[in-house]
């Protein structure tokens, strides 16, 4: 069975895509390029799969350093190439909105490493050409990173 499957739903644009355990995503474009705005536009579920990927890495690094973690929501935004085609992400920020009885540091060490370590889908933007920057918020107050 095919890791993934897409199927034409409708006269226009929109692709439900669907994966060996049949999760299900819908794709399209928006109603001014001629789609339904039904789901997600493609470069968004890269930005998706960044936030995804990241996500993964700093519950698990925080839950290895016993960090007690009560809520995890990130952000991401960016900016593609101009006047060019492929229009590549260029550009990308993430916040890390974390909450918790969570060491500042700890946070910051967490986000850092799946940023620039572990996250196999920022490294592919990085390798595409992409800068990603990203900050971390821990219970309402923004943290440094930490320096030796």
């Amino acid at each position: 069975m095919p890791l993934m499957t897409a199927s034409w739903v409708n006269d226009r644009y929109a692709m439900d895509i669907r994966d060996a355990d049949n999760h299900c995503m819908r794709m399209d474009i928006p109603v001014a390029q001629g789609g339904d705005g039904s789901g997600f536009r493609p470069m968004q579920t890269l930005l998706s799969a960044l936030c995804g990927c990241s996500s993964v890495d700093v519950v698990s690094i925080l839950k290895k350093q016993r960090q007690e973690l009560t809520s995890l929501v990130i952000e991401a935004d960016g900016q593609r190439e101009e006047g060019k085609e492929p229009s590549l992400w260029k550009q990308i920020e993430i916040k890390f909105l974390i909450t918790g009885n969570i060491e500042p540091a700890k946070a910051w060490r967490a986000v850092d490493l799946s940023i620039q370590k572990y996250c196999s889908v920022a490294e592919t933007l990085r390798l595409a050409g992409a800068t990603i920057a990203f900050s971390v918020i821990l219970n309402g107050e923004p943290v440094s990173p930490v320096t030796p």
